[in-house]
C-alpha cells in the first residue's frame, strides 16, 4: 500500500470511492443529502485548489482517499473515504495517519463525523481526539473532534 498525493485526473475515481463509502454514512444517519454524496465532480476538481488530496493505492487500485486544508493554523482533515469491502482493515487510520502529516506545523487538527458513526469515533478518540463541539448538517447531527499537535 502507498500513500501518494492524488492529482486532479484522480477525481473521478475518488468521487465514485466516495458515493461507496458515504452511502453508509448516509444510512446511519437517515440523511443522503450529506455533501459527500451530493458533491459534483466539478466540486471535486475545484477542491485540487485549495486543498490537499490524499490517496491510498495498492496494486494501482484506490483503496482510499481523504482531503486536508490549513486554515489559521489548523489543519482540517474531510472526505476520508474507504473502499467499503476494505474498511475495517486499517487503511482509514493509515489515510488519518498521512493526513495529520501534511501540514506538519499546524498546532491543532480538526475534523468530524456524524454522531452514529460508532467506528470513525473510536478510531479518531483512539488517535487522541476530543470532542469539542456538535452542530447540524442538514438532517445529520456532527461531532466535532480536535488534536491538538
Amino acid at each position: 500500500m502507498e500513500v501518494l498525493f492524488a492529482e486532479e485526473s484522480d477525481a473521478e475515481d475518488i468521487l465514485k470511492l466516495q458515493y461507496a463509502a458515504y452511502h453508509s454514512e448516509a444510512e446511519l444517519h437517515d440523511d443522503f443529502n450529506i455533501p459527500p454524496l451530493t458533491q459534483s465532480l466539478e466540486e471535486l476538481k475545484a477542491d485540487f485548489k485549495t486543498k490537499v488530496i490524499l490517496k491510498i493505492v495498492e496494486n494501482g487500485k484506490l483503496l482510499a482517499s481523504g482531503q486536508a486544508r490549513l486554515e489559521s493554523g489548523c489543519c482540517h482533515i474531510g472526505r476520508m473515504a474507504v473502499w467499503p469491502q476494505y474498511q475495517g482493515q486499517g487503511i482509514g487510520s493509515k489515510l488519518l495517519v498521512a493526513l495529520e502529516k501534511v501540514f506538519s506545523n499546524a498546532s491543532r487538527i480538526e475534523l468530524f463525523t456524524g454522531e452514529n458513526s460508532e467506528a470513525n469515533l473510536a478510531m479518531y478518540r483512539h488517535r487522541g481526539y476530543k470532542q469539542f463541539k456538535t452542530a447540524k448538517l442538514g438532517k445529520t447531527t456532527v461531532i466535532f473532534l480536535e488534536r491538538h499537535v
